[in-house]
């Protein structure tokens, strides 16, 4: 019982995001079949982030499945006062995605996709355009590549041997 109560305050502490939900039918004998894809980012607003995609024929079904693989691909987003370290671009197939820092004040500005994944990670001040194509699922990956390969102050400062005061001089 104790194991259980442990395992519903994890499932609390992550915000759970719909990007998209996709219903296709398959023609068959006696009609036509359905069934249903979600994307949906998890993020515990702290800086950890990860998104997932199901497929099911009934939507809770696709739902939950593409919440529980959001759950087991989580990453680590670096950030500095609510906002990003630095810019970067991301890139997905044909899909790419600029991030930039922002001053506090300034919000989430992005698009559906993007603005999801920003909310689940917790960070409140970010410029974005997605540029190319825009499938949602392209969007998705083409932003965590862009998370993936954001550097870290503090990381790079360890790698060089250096403290992060002689870092920024």
């Amino acid at each position: 019982m104790e194991h259980q109560k442990n395992f519903d305050k994890d499932q609390k502490e992550f915000v759970e995001k719909l990007v998209t939900l996709k219903r296709t039918s398959k023609t068959v004998k006696g009609g036509r079949r359905m069934s249903f894809a979600a994307l949906t980012v998890v993020g515990d607003q702290k800086g950890r982030v990860g998104y997932g995609f199901g497929k099911a024929n009934d939507v809770s079904e696709a739902i939950k499945k593409s919440i529980d693989k959001a759950k087991r691909n989580l990453i680590t987003m670096p950030m500095k006062n609510g906002t990003i370290p630095h810019d970067i671009i991301g890139k997905y197939k044909s899909s790419s995605v600029l991030l930039k820092p922002a001053c506090s004040g300034t919000g989430i500005i992005a698009g559906g996709a993007v603005r999801a994944i920003l909310d689940a990670a917790g960070a409140t001040d970010v410029l974005s355009k997605s540029l190319g194509s825009s499938t949602a699922e392209n969007v998705v990956r083409a932003t965590f590549n862009a998370i993936e390969r954001m550097m870290n102050a503090g990381s790079i400062a360890k790698n060089r041997g250096k403290t992060l005061d002689e870092l920024w001089g």
